[in-house]
């Protein structure tokens, strides 16, 4: 296991510590601790590093921008409203694919090792605008977007709960960041389970925004066409209700993004879960989960009950088929393989050698083929299906939500998913489905490994998923800090 770093308990602060641990804190606690006096936004700051810096094993962090943050934090004073700054002085990192002033954005690809963003991508100026203060990039899979988070620049990200683990990707730093305790929260990107993946992984909160909530502007490398539909920006976090807090400051069009549009987004705390339909989904995925992961979705279907909700198990097999719809019509819009040549270019010697340096990089040559191929006919008659799958699985959901495995299986070994696209089916559906998922912690199972699952809703309703996620954290316990053997 990994040393990480503890902090000062709140029972020492009341023995005379000047500052009580914020680690474990959620970022709506660390904001109005900092407005109201009860820490500095310094103090607070320091504590992140200390985790951070501890951890350093983990190579979750692609860039730090430390000396920059501790300026920022004293600057902060009490007396600040946290109605026009809800995340005052709440640190958080950053996907390095995701824009931040003065700081790597590369994704990865070599020729862009010197590359440094100009501007904040707009959820960026606007978490900052709200008080938030970014204190690095994180580490992600690029040029090889796969659910293993390894690059030739920055190398790869293991797991808080076992280094011999993989922390997931691409969003995989902000995953082990944020599993360790290192940050209250971070921003990354999902196109296929980028965030709720490494979210599971390791044993944090992710939300998969409803199509147009929040801009992708600012995201490289950017989806082009209707392959952007199924980009999102996202949050991860240790503590539930910090999920809608983020997306409230993030969430607007910008001018920019073509999907992005100004929607409602309801307020959780408002849902009443006595008589909420939920739908525990089974025959409905292409790899049966494993028996403790179905265990913990059966745990949370009680749980939910326990709050009145009306559980029913349901066949899907419609879900099993928008999986292979959905592969259609990734394959169809995204041509990783060209994309990957274009943003190369020519004339970057040394660039193409450097990416073959990552481990079976011989995956960029498979790709290739597939993604083409799918640009047929058959394959448009796939998308449309896909669609009208869409709309009846949006009807049989109405106002309620589904409890959905993320995964197959707890973290696995280093470089064991490659090969097996199919192990992200269940992620990546709910992308091309554009229905907004939480992803949720439930307890660790028997390895010391999270658990977990996801919680889908209609597009739209966003605050349902956030509310049922705050119910499962407060029945099962949420996140679970890694611990010293």
């Amino acid at each position: 296991m990994t040393d990480l770093a503890h902090n000062r308990t709140e029972a020492e602060h009341e023995a005379g510590d000047p500052a009580p641990s914020t680690t474990e804190w959620s970022a709506t606690r660390i904001a109005a601790a900092i407005a109201d006096g009860s820490i500095a936004a310094r103090a607070v700051l320091e504590q992140h590093i200390s985790v951070l810096d501890r951890n350093r094993a983990l190579n979750a962090i692609a860039a730090d921008r430390f000396g920059l943050a501790r300026h920022e934090a004293d600057q902060i004073r009490t007396g600040t409203s946290i109605t026009s700054a809800p995340l005052l002085g709440v640190p958080f990192t950053v996907k390095e694919f995701i824009a931040v002033a003065g700081m790597p954005n590369t994704a990865g690809f070599p020729h862009r090792r010197h590359h440094r963003a100009l501007d904040d991508a707009p959820v960026i100026a606007r978490l900052r605008a709200a008080g938030a203060i970014p204190i690095g990039v994180t580490n992600s899979a690029g040029p090889i977007f796969w659910m293993e988070t390894y690059n030739p620049l920055y190398g790869r990200v293991s797991n808080p709960y076992d280094p011999s683990r993989t922390a997931g990707g691409s969003s995989g730093g902000d995953g082990a960041a944020v599993g360790c305790g290192g940050s209250p929260l971070s921003i990354g990107s999902d196109m296929g389970g980028s965030l709720r993946i490494p979210a599971f992984f390791n044993g944090v909160f992710a939300h998969l925004p409803s199509v147009g909530l929040v801009p992708t502007t600012g995201h490289y490398p950017m989806a082009h066409g209707d392959a952007r539909r199924s980009l999102y920006l996202g949050p991860m976090a240790r503590r539930a209700e910090d999920l809608h807090a983020v997306l409230a400051v993030m969430a607007g069009p910008d001018g920019d993004d073509p999907h992005s549009r100004l929607m409602p987004l309801h307020d959780p705390a408002r849902i009443d879960l006595a008589g909420m339909p939920i739908i525990l989904a089974i025959d409905s995925t292409i790899t049966k989960p494993g028996i403790e992961l179905e265990t913990a979705r059966y745990l949370a279907a009680n749980v939910l009950e326990a709050r009145g909700a009306i559980v029913t198990e349901t066949p899907l097999p419609t879900l099993r088929w928008a999986i292979a719809q959905a592969f259609a019509s990734f394959s169809s819009t995204l041509d990783i393989a060209s994309t990957v040549a274009d943003i190369l270019g020519r004339g970057h010697d040394g660039a193409l050698p450097a990416m073959l340096k990552a481990p079976l990089a011989i995956l960029q040559l498979a790709e290739r083929a597939p993604a083409r191929r799918a640009r047929t006919l058959a394959a448009r008659k796939l998308v449309s299906a896909a669609e009208k799958a869409a709309e009846q699985i949006t009807e049989l959901l109405g106002d309620g939500a589904m409890l959905y495995p993320p995964f197959p299986r707890p973290a696995p070994k280093h470089f064991t998913t490659y090969g097996q696209p199919w192990l992200a089916s269940n992620t990546l559906v709910f992308n091309m489905l554009g229905f907004p998922v939480t992803q949720v912690p439930t307890g660790l199972g028997s390895t010391g490994l999270p658990l977990g699952l996801q919680v889908a809703a209609a597009p739209g309703n966003d605050h349902v998923t956030l509310r049922i996620a705050q119910a499962l954290e407060s029945g099962l316990g949420g996140w679970r800090p890694p611990r010293i053997p």
